[in-house]
């Protein structure tokens, strides 16, 4: 597979793609996370990453791009990044000792050809106190986070109990189905 341009500022992608040895550039553009009423969490993701995908499409042409969006789910609802200190300690609250999905939808774009998949991982979190809360959200300041956590953080090696699905997908990009995608997308 030939270089590809990943659509995503995220450290954690970009480590991630490294890790798996993949050659790559990264373009970022500034898109519109906003989505349309009616979708389901997956659509959600799927719907987001794909316009960041055509966003840098309109900057370049003929190469293959690789777009991605992590959403935090709790009951059927989405859980967007916190908005400052008191709106992280207010979501990991909610998570705290409670089962939710980390849903990372993923997009190859080249040209006119498209395909997309969403990739689903189940979390639990064990019970978590104040304390703990705080100490993380002050220490690691988690406001660039869907779910106000990282799981390769203090919190996801102390607080969560158990994980259902690719834990790589937790940290933002489901690596093996990716790769697997890219090498069967031409």
């Amino acid at each position: 597979m030939g270089k590809i341009v990943l659509a995503s500022q995220s450290p954690r992608r970009k480590q991630l793609l490294e890790w798996a040895e993949v050659d790559f550039e990264v373009m970022v553009a500034n898109t519109d996370e906003s989505f349309p009423s009616g979708l389901s969490p997956a659509e959600v993701s799927i719907h987001v990453a794909t316009e960041k995908a055509r966003v840098i499409r309109q900057k370049i042409n003929g190469q293959l791009i690789l777009a991605a969006d992590t959403i935090v789910v709790l009951n059927n609802e989405i859980i967007n990044k916190p908005v400052d200190r008191n709106d992280a300690i207010r979501i990991l609250s909610r998570l705290s000792g409670n089962h939710h999905q980390v849903i990372t939808g993923v997009v190859l774009l080249k040209n006119e050809k498209l395909e997309a998949f969403a990739d689903t991982t189940d979390v639990e979190f064990h019970p978590l106190d104040q304390r703990q809360i705080e100490f993380y959200v002050d220490k690691y300041q988690p406001y660039d986070k869907a779910g106000a956590y990282a799981i390769q953080e203090w919190i996801g090696v102390v607080g969560i109990k158990c994980i259902s699905g690719d834990f790589y997908n937790v940290m933002g990009l489901p690596v093996s189905r990716v790769i697997r995608a890219l090498e069967q997308f031409e």
